[in-house]
């Protein structure tokens, strides 16, 4: 484990270098961000009082699975606190460096801060939420944390980051599609603009992957496969409401995605299929046993989950949230 350990310290040095290279490819210089109050109604403005009567009047057309699917999207941000710590525990990372990879993660968490800021003052401003009931909910998915699976070991981290910033960005563009169909355009330019700060944040981590790729295939790709046999989870999967236990939201969140196809289980299979695309696993060579039995394994994924999800049938069941007022 000591020399596991040094080799992934080793590993995250070399990448650690090309990233502060490139650091500003992938995010922003902060005062050329947007932020929630350019987009929402501004309390200093005499109008202020008639905008949010506009966008309560947008948000009356919204579905109600879509409601529920913002909610849940929103929670999922607002529990920023816990993805920052996870990133602080992966090997190879030096918390009193402020120059190398916790300067990533807090340039991260800040552009990802916005996100929550903004849904949750769109949706208190909407008129649709039992705010109170939400709360309690964001509380407990902070409180019970996540096991994704992915420990402390950076390769299956990156893997996981690469994963779940491209179906956070489906997730959001789907919704932004959704609202602006339901006659909601201030809510589809939200999404919108969240989910382009994912497909950056995406690029960044597939990259990152990547180097990891050049100079330690092997086990780059046995982390690969480990996280696709366990598959890849959800942040919000403890997701809850009150008098729930950890986790008996999540199924009726994920349903009511499902059957708006804001994220389906082809979505996951597209993810994977791209990533497999973008580090050439199916190319890959110079790798020992191990390596080239998890990509044999990788590869032949896809076609195995396509055939799962095509038998899946879409959620008919509704189920009442007490997150939605009314």
């Amino acid at each position: 484990m000591k020399f596991y350990a040094e080799q992934r310290r080793e590993v995250m040095m070399h990448v650690e270098k090309y990233m502060l290279e490139k650091m500003f490819d992938f995010l922003k210089p902060v005062e050329e961000s947007w932020q929630p109050s350019d987009l929402l109604p501004d309390s200093t403005r005499d109008s202020f009082f008639t905008e949010i009567r506009e966008l309560q009047e947008s948000a009356k057309g919204l579905s109600y699975d879509l409601v529920a699917v913002l909610i849940g999207d929103t929670i999922t941000e607002e529990a920023l606190p816990t993805y920052e710590s996870w990133l602080t525990m992966v090997e190879g990372v030096d918390k009193s460096e402020d120059n190398g990879w916790m300067k990533w993660t807090r340039w991260w968490t800040a552009e990802e801060n916005r996100h929550g800021d903004l849904l949750n003052k769109y949706l208190y401003l909407s008129g649709r939420v039992d705010m109170r009931a939400m709360e309690f909910s964001t509380q407990y998915l902070l409180a019970d944390g996540f096991d994704i699976g992915t420990g402390t070991d950076p390769y299956r981290n990156f893997i996981y980051t690469s994963f779940q910033e491209l179906a956070t960005n489906v997730s959001h563009r789907r919704v932004a599609a959704l609202a602006k169909k339901d006659g909601d355009t201030l809510l589809a330019k939200m999404c919108g603009v969240i989910a382009s700060d994912e497909a950056r944040h995406a690029k960044a981590y597939k990259h990152f992957m990547s180097k990891i790729f050049e100079v330690d295939a092997s086990e780059a790709m046995v982390a690969f496969e480990d996280m696709m046999r366990q598959k890849i989870v959800m942040p919000a999967h403890f997701l809850r409401e009150v008098g729930l236990k950890i986790g008996q939201t999540f199924g009726h969140f994920t349903d009511a995605a499902q059957r708006l196809g804001v994220y389906t289980a082809l979505d996951y299979v597209d993810i994977l299929k791209g990533l497999i695309e973008e580090w050439r696993i199916e190319s890959m060579t110079d790798l020992n046993e191990a390596g080239e039995k998890a990509r044999d394994y990788v590869v032949r994924l896809p076609d195995r989950l396509i055939k799962i999800a095509e038998r899946m049938k879409n959620p008919g069941l509704e189920y009442k949230f007490s997150w939605i007022a009314g």
